[in-house]
């Protein structure tokens, strides 16, 4: 005959238990909290960088209104439809815009709903209603041929992209610092919970990649302490060639500016090969 445990043990185990259906309990209802993190103050816009731009005001795919910029660069090779992170807002990428416009390339860069100056709340599906609306305002009210369009995404934006690339085929793609999946992601952030049952918001940019019929270009460091180096090595192999990846060296958020002059030349070389274009408009 079994010996019950003593009570002070059984009212031990039932409080772990119950504490940690708790946090399963929290993880489901408060998701979105944990994945998105906008900013609404604008904190400078392009003009601090030196860049003349225009502020756009637009509509997603369901109506909400956003705001982004429209930075051009003189005689511009192509056009980059810039989908940024889960933190801030657009006023938070200034050296990114430098960068492109450096390059030679004219930009689009908008705000998610919820995030600085655009309407509403952000979630997974409101982020891909976003995406379709700045597709359509740069291509339709803009003008800019899809044949001149660079995808850049990075870090949650590397997954908004390819979910539009896989509906819109741009000239290229170009994802930077992304993980493979949310719930493969938080998996590894937490593996004493079940997020792979729990996540309701999934931005699976590895299903998406080899749906993607453009070249891709892959962007990651291995000192990235947010989503390790090995989700950019797995998103390499996924996507379908001609591919390239570009490895870089520093964090998650300042790889692109440690790495300096070595990361605009990867991608120059990618933009030179792969997406030389026509001046755009």
């Amino acid at each position: 005959m079994k010996r019950a445990l003593p009570r002070p043990l059984r009212v031990a185990a039932g409080t772990l238990v119950v504490g940690y259906l708790g946090t399963c309990l929290m993880l489901l209802a408060l998701q979105s909290r944990l994945v998105f993190f906008p900013t609404r103050e604008i904190e400078a816009t392009p003009a601090d960088a030196g860049l003349p731009y225009e502020d756009v005001s637009f509509t997603a795919a369901d109506g909400t209104r956003l705001h982004g910029w429209w930075v051009p660069a003189p005689g511009a090779r192509g056009t980059v439809l810039f989908f940024h992170g889960n933190a801030g807002n657009v006023s938070h990428r200034l050296h990114s815009l430098r960068s492109f416009h450096d390059l030679g390339m004219s930009t689009f860069i908008f705000d998610y709903r919820g995030y600085g100056r655009s309407e509403g709340a952000p979630s997974e599906e409101g982020t891909y209603r976003d995406a379709e609306g700045a597709w359509r305002w740069l291509t339709e009210e803009r003008k800019v041929p899809p044949g001149e369009i660079v995808f850049f995404g990075r870090s949650l934006g590397g997954a908004v992209a390819a979910w539009l690339a896989g509906r819109h085929p741009p000239r290229a793609l170009i994802l930077e610092s992304t993980f493979t999946s949310v719930p493969e992601l938080g998996a590894e952030l937490y593996p004493w919970l079940p997020v792979r049952l729990l996540a309701r918001i999934r931005y699976d940019t590895l299903r998406l990649l080899p749906g993607v019929k453009c070249p891709v270009l892959v962007v990651h460091s291995p000192e990235d302490e947010v989503i390790p180096f090995r989700h950019g090595r797995r998103l390499y192999e996924a996507a379908p060639a001609p591919k390239e990846f570009l490895e870089i060296r520093g964090t998650h958020n300042t790889g692109f500016a440690t790495t300096g002059a070595a990361y605009e030349e990867g991608i120059l070389r990618f933009l030179e090969r792969y997406a030389p274009g026509r001046p755009s408009r």
